[in-house]
C-alpha cells in the first residue's frame, strides 16, 4: 500500500508492529536515511540493536546469499520485543529475493524494513509492497521538513522556541540539508543545556552551520554578482575537480533562493551562507522579480539535465545557463 508523505510521516512516529513491512525509497540518501532511523526507533525502541532484535543487510550481501533475509526474519530472538530485518540499498537485482520473502512471511515473523533510491514506477520492488495488503511504500521526496514535522523535532530535542526562533528554523530548513538541519537541533540542545530560557533567534544564530562548498561558492558569487567573463575559468577548474553538472544545479537553486527569500522578506534573518552581508547585497541587486526568472531559468536547466532524451555536454549546458544568468544579473531593475 502507498503512504502519503501526511500519512506517512505519522506512521514513521507510529508504526504497526503487525505490517509485514515498509519500503522507504527517495531520490536524496540522507533523507531516506533519516526517515528510515526515525521509524526503525519507533518500531523497536533505542536498545534494538544491542538486544540483537534488528538485523542489517546490504543489498549486495543478499544478492550473493539470498537466503540470508528469510532466515532474519524468521531468526528466534534472545530478547523480547519486536523484531526487523533491513535491507540497505534496495533495487531489482534483488527484487525476486524481497518478493519471495514477503510471500513467505508470517505473523510472528520479523518485520522487513527496505531502503532505495529514486525507484521508478516500474521497479518491481515498488511494485511489491505497494501492492501488498500487508505493507507499505513511502516515497521521501527532497521537500525541507514543514512545520510540523520541524515541531515534533524540537519536542524530541526537548527544545522549546519563540516566534522569532520558529520562523528562523523554517527558513533554515529551507536552506540547508536535512542531516545538517537535524545536527543543527542537536547542537541547539547541549547549547540550551541547563537554560530554561526559550530558544531564541540569537541562539540559532550562533549554532547554525556555514556553508562547506567553498569551492563551489565560487561560481555562485560569480554568477549572482554578474561576472560573466569570470564563468568560463571557474567551470573549467571545477570540472577539473569532478564537480557534476547536477551539483552545479542544485547548489545555484539553493543560492538563488536563499537570495530570492531575502528579497521578498527584507530584515529577516539570513542562515546557511558563508558570508551574510555578500548575499545580502546580491539580493539587493537582483531584486524578487529578477530572482524569480533566474529560479524558472535553473528549473528548466535542471529538467533538461534529466532528460532521458539529453545528449548535449551536461557541464556546457549548466555553464551556459550560468552566463544567461549573469547577464539577466547586470540588467538594470525597472
Amino acid at each position: 500500500m502507498k503512504l502519503s508523505p501526511r500519512d506517512a510521516n505519522a506512521y514513521f512516529k507510529k508504526p504497526d508492529r503487525d505490517k509485514t513491512g515498509l519500503l522507504i525509497f527517495g531520490s536524496d540518501a540522507m533523507r531516506v536515511a533519516l526517515k528510515r532511523q526515525e521509524f526503525l526507533k519507533a518500531l523497536l525502541g533505542p536498545q534494538a540493536e544491542e538486544e540483537m532484535r534488528l538485523t542489517r543487510i546490504p543489498a549486495a550481501e543478499l544478492r550473493r546469499e539470498p537466503a540470508m533475509l528469510l532466515d532474519a526474519i524468521k531468526a528466534i530472538g534472545f530478547f523480547p520485543g519486536p523484531r526487523a530485518a533491513f535491507v540497505e540499498d534496495a533495487n531489482d537485482n534483488i527484487a525476486k529475493i524481497l518478493l519471495d520473502t514477503l510471500k513467505d512471511w508470517q505473523q510472528g515473523d520479523a518485520q522487513i524494513v527496505v531502503t532505495g533510491g529514486d525507484l521508478k514506477k516500474t521497479s518491481k520492488v515498488r511494485k511489491a509492497f505497494e501492492a501488498h495488503p500487508n505493507a507499505y511504500a513511502a516515497a521521501i521526496y527532497d521537500n525541507p521538513p514543514d512545520r510540523g514535522e520541524i515541531e515534533r523535532m524540537l519536542a524530541d530535542a526537548k527544545l522549546t522556541p519563540d516566534n522569532d526562533a520558529m520562523a528562523s528554523l523554517v527558513d533554515l530548513a529551507r536552506a540547508i540539508d536535512p542531516g545538517d538541519f537535524r545536527q543543527t537541533l542537536e547542537k541547539l540542545s547541549l547549547y540550551k543545556l541547563d537554560d530554561s530560557s526559550p530558544l531564541g533567534a540569537d541562539d540559532i544564530a550562533a549554532c547554525a552551520p556555514t556553508s562547506t562548498e567553498a569551492d563551489v561558492d565560487d561560481i555562485l558569487h560569480v554568477v549572482a554578482e554578474a561576472r560573466a567573463r569570470d564563468i568560463g575559468p571557474v567551470m573549467s577548474k571545477l570540472q577539473a575537480q569532478g564537480v557534476t553538472a547536477v551539483t552545479l544545479t542544485i547548489m545555484a537553486t539553493r543560492h538563488f533562493r536563499t537570495l530570492y527569500r531575502i528579497a521578498a522578506n527584507p530584515g529577516a534573518p539570513v542562515y546557511g551562507v558563508r558570508d551574510r552581508d555578500r548575499v545580502t547585497r546580491q539580493s539587493n541587486s537582483w531584486g524578487a522579480a529578477k530572482l524569480e526568472t533566474a529560479l524558472s531559468v535553473l528549473t528548466d536547466t535542471d529538467l533538461t539535465l534529466r532528460s532521458a532524451g539529453q545528449n548535449a555536454p551536461a557541464i556546457a549546458l549548466v555553464e551556459r545557463a550560468f552566463i544567461r544568468l549573469a547577464m539577466l544579473g547586470a540588467q538594470k531593475n525597472r
